[in-house]
């Protein structure tokens, strides 16, 4: 989001620190400064009149002209020393007149008494002179946030509503070992493949290993903004690191007895910051719950619950999900499970893990292929997992199902659905038309089968095991664009 910023400074050196210091915000769009009090209520009202006119004349929003509200700068900056009106008074002069705009006081004494003042007056924020880089972004930020929000409901575009913006997705182990890690780390490579900015966070904070899987080595974590009250942009990105793959990690300490410096309340505040800043944010949450990855569970649009279909995972997951209903974090109809490691032979099947834990059932699910995966897991490259892998492409269509991925040929991993293969391994023959199964049939050929079917329209593939017209309905939805082919 694009932050116009219009700076009201009187005081020449002031403005051209002010000045300085907002060109090198990122997403800024500073406006030339303005000396006085009337010239910023000129310009404040002259944008507002411009906006309105516009609609007046029925211009559409797609022809680029702004309405009244979104033809005002998001952030006004007021100097203490501005003129002739007294800077308290044009604060709330402006939020009077301009209630979409966030109003950031600079003044040389940030005391509490002033500061009460200045947010009584109207204002969302104070920086304190002289200038700092990160106090300033902060604040703008913020105010930024606020203006958006406001816009919003006062009928500005819906477009322009503030962080957190991303989707948060959190991915939590029944039991250790069931594959929570791989899970979160192919989601979000599958994220970043189909095009969207993706942060993957590490809150297994005793034994977190996203660094592990990756081969990152790392100096900064998630504890190093544990006890920052005000995440700025350029703190975060000290942060995170970089990975090669376009993904942005923030990674579990290496000593995991200071994940306990990693409260609620950083937690919550940490994911806030990333989902501002990127479209998919993917959590790690390991598989024992503490405050901290308790509260990303509570605040994910999509909590997923990682099980293998054996009895003793299967209880640990209803034991979570329980916990989380007494907790008060999630209820069990809100959660996903993902059955890994699942067999043709196994016993418990996807439909009776539902039924024990309560909860929805992905209708994709992740084969067992551990032979797939022990190079890459060895390696400590997961990202470089072969794209024919059964378990990358299951793990690639469920971030289809769950909305983190557009590309159909990202969705399907390799190649067509009908080249992916089964939960066995084996690539199913496609059936051509008029061929019965095992008769051996060429395309565009008739098929003498004992049924007497000759050449004529037909489905391209043929009957789906569990299919409507086999035997009912199946464990796959054949409406859905995810079911076996």
């Amino acid at each position: 989001m694009t932050i116009r910023i219009l700076p009201a400074i009187g005081d020449p050196d002031a403005a051209r620190a002010v000045s300085s210091l907002l060109h090198q915000l990122p997403d800024a769009e500073p406006a030339p400064t303005v000396g006085d009090s009337a010239a910023l209520l000129h310009a404040l009202a002259g944008a507002a009149a411009q906006g309105a006119g516009a609609a007046a004349a029925g211009a559409p929003p797609a022809a680029g002209q702004p309405s009244a509200v979104e033809a005002l700068p998001e952030v006004v900056l007021v100097h203490e020393r501005i003129g002739p009106t007294p800077a308290l008074e044009l604060i709330r002069e402006v939020a009077l007149r301009f209630p979409a705009v966030g109003v950031v006081l600079i003044t040389t004494d940030a005391g509490p008494a002033l500061f009460s003042a200045a947010m009584d007056a109207g204002a969302r924020g104070i920086v304190g002179m002289p200038l700092g880089y990160d106090e300033l972004a902060a604040r703008v930020q913020a105010a930024a946030q606020w203006s958006a929000g406001v816009r919003v409901h006062l009928g500005g575009s819906p477009e322009a509503a503030p962080g957190p913006a991303g989707t948060l997705v959190t991915v939590t182990g029944a039991k250790g070992g069931v594959g929570t890690t791989v899970t979160a780390v192919q989601l979000a490579l599958a994220a970043r493949a189909a095009g969207r900015s993706v942060a993957l966070v590490d809150l297994d904070l005793q034994s977190g290993d996203v660094a592990s899987y990756l081969d990152v080595q790392f100096r900064r974590s998630v504890v190093d903004l544990a006890g920052i009250q005000d995440i700025s942009v350029r703190v975060l990105q000290d942060a995170v690191h970089d990975h090669h793959t376009g993904l942005g990690l923030l990674l579990a300490p290496e000593e995991g007895e200071r994940g306990e410096e990693v409260d609620d309340r950083a937690a919550r505040q940490i994911i806030g910051a990333l989902r501002s800043r990127y479209e998919v944010v993917l959590v790690d949450c390991g598989s024992q719950m503490q405050s901290a990855n308790a509260a990303a569970v509570e605040l994910a649009d999509l909590a997923l619950l990682v099980t293998t279909p054996d009895v003793v995972a299967v209880r640990a997951a209803k034991r979570q999900v329980r916990l989380w209903d007494r907790l008060q974090i999630r209820k069990a109809e809100d959660t996903t499970t993902v059955v890994n490691r699942l067999t043709r032979n196994t016993e418990i099947q996807p439909p009776l893990v539902a039924k024990a834990t309560g909860t929805q059932v992905a209708r994709t699910h992740v084969p067992a292929a551990f032979k797939e995966l022990q190079p890459c897991v060895d390696a400590g490259r997961m990202q470089d997992l072969d794209s024919r892998s059964t378990v990358k492409q299951a793990l690639w269509a469920l971030a289809g199902e769950l909305g983190l991925v557009d590309s159909p040929s990202v969705r399907q991993g390799r190649g067509s659905h009908r080249a992916r293969p089964t939960l066995t391994g084996r690539k199913r023959k496609a059936i051509t038309p008029g061929a019965a199964p095992g008769s051996g049939g060429v395309p565009g050929q008739a098929s003498g089968s004992a049924s007497g079917a000759g050449p004529g329209p037909g489905p391209r593939f043929g009957v789906r095991r569990g299919s409507a017209a086999a035997a009912g309905p199946g464990p796959f939805d054949p409406s859905g664009p995810y079911e076996e082919g």
